[in-house]
């Protein structure tokens, strides 16, 4: 009898250690892991550099109050500012945390600039921001919010790809607009760089604030550090989690100076966001993913990958439908419910996980070699080949 609760739908499977792209049974049966905690360990399991860090850090200082100076937290906001269109960082420690705060230093403000009247956010119907009970109501997900009434306020919401349903959504107490560079959870759908353009045209048009929730999508996944960097807009905040950590649990929000003006001391805060520890191991995470080199290889090997899937959907065209994603965040949509399809691939020892609109999310470390890709391939076309 298992003592925990009955929220998730675990598969009968556990994990005794992971090395980089794979993990290990405890009887030693190897699993492709291209799940890696959904898009969180980016550098996957048991990077050494990782390893020294926590090593180090944890015979120093584990934990210390936000209420005094924390150098490694100094140190990390800075280096995400000088890399980002980041004037201030808030650490957090998940992102529906990063997603809250980023919520509440919009709305702060306009309360700050005497416009407490401006307190609505406008999301894509639909889509994934978190957990909380904000983040559920922003999402606009029956499903997510069915039970956990009465409705948080302050949310509207409009179609994917809606540009008409979305303008006429914007009132006089619209604060922000947010949305999900791609879409994760709702089905690995990436938003054109002219739409994130517009977006931004029409925040600046009417004086509200533009959210680009990259909890998911950020940190390297795409073969940019941010997803929206491909379409040069700024953003006004930016909430990030999963890969800065590399499996460590850290988030933060990112503001440019407007949007961060109203953060005066007392407006937020977060009892382990920040610690010297997480901090550390994010720091090193930053190192290693926004270096050039690195990132222009996550480009390369994930091209490689897009144009073999793509090969097997014309071999296979009554099965998937399309393949969607950016870098090394893949949607493989299939025309039948994923289910049966995730279950034989795991039987042949790679593990990937659903998202919505029948899609088969694949996340492989960013680090991932181009041999594991291409066994993830062979896997991919013999289960498409006896489905």
């Amino acid at each position: 009898m298992s003592y925990l609760a009955k929220n998730y739908n675990r598969k009968k499977i556990s994990f005794a250690k992971g090395k980089g792209s794979y993990l290990y049974t405890a009887k030693g049966v190897k699993y492709l892991d291209f799940v890696q905690g959904i898009a969180v360990n980016s550098l996957g399991h048991s990077h050494p550099k990782l390893i020294k860090v926590i090593n180090n850090q944890s015979k120093k200082l584990w934990h210390v109050s936000n209420a005094f100076m924390i150098p490694e937290g100094e140190l990390l906001a800075k280096k995400l500012a000088k890399k980002t269109f980041a004037d201030y960082v808030i650490f957090q420690n998940s992102g529906t945390e990063a997603t809250e705060a980023a919520i509440k230093v919009a709305r702060k403000y306009f309360y700050s600039i005497g416009k407490p009247h401006k307190n609505r956010i406008l999301c894509i119907k639909n889509s994934f921001h978190g957990r909380t009970i904000a983040a559920i109501f922003a999402s606009g997900s029956k499903k997510m919010t069915e039970g956990f009434g009465p409705k948080a306020q302050g949310f509207d919401h409009f179609k994917f790809g809606d540009h008409k349903s979305l303008k006429k959504k914007i009132t006089k107490n619209t604060a922000a607009i947010m949305v999900e560079s791609i879409l994760g959870e709702g089905g690995i759908k990436v938003i054109p760089d002219w739409c994130l353009k517009g977006l931004r045209k029409i925040c600046n048009k009417n004086k509200i604030l533009l959210i680009l929730d990259e909890v998911q999508c950020g940190i390297g996944r795409t073969g940019d550090f941010f997803a929206f960097e491909k379409s040069r807009v700024k953003p006004d905040i930016v909430p990030i989690a999963k890969g800065i950590g590399g499996g460590f649990p850290i988030g933060a929000v990112l503001m440019n100076k407007k949007a961060a003006s109203g953060m005066v001391a007392g407006s937020h805060g977060s009892t382990f966001g920040g610690n010297p520890m997480a901090m550390k191991i994010g720091s090193q995470v930053f190192d290693i993913i926004s270096n050039k080199s690195f990132l222009n290889n996550v480009k390369k090997n994930s091209n490689f990958f897009f144009q073999q899937l793509n090969e097997i959907k014309k071999r296979y065209p009554k099965i998937i439908k399309e393949v969607r994603g950016r870098g090394f965040l893949i949607g493989l949509q299939l025309y039948k419910d994923q289910t049966n399809f995730i279950k034989k691939l795991m039987i042949n020892k790679l593990l990937t996980i659903r998202a919505a609109e029948n899609v088969i999310r694949i996340l492989p470390p960013l680090n991932v070699k181009k041999t594991e890709l291409s066994q993830a391939l062979k896997i991919i076309e013999k289960v498409c080949s006896t489905y």
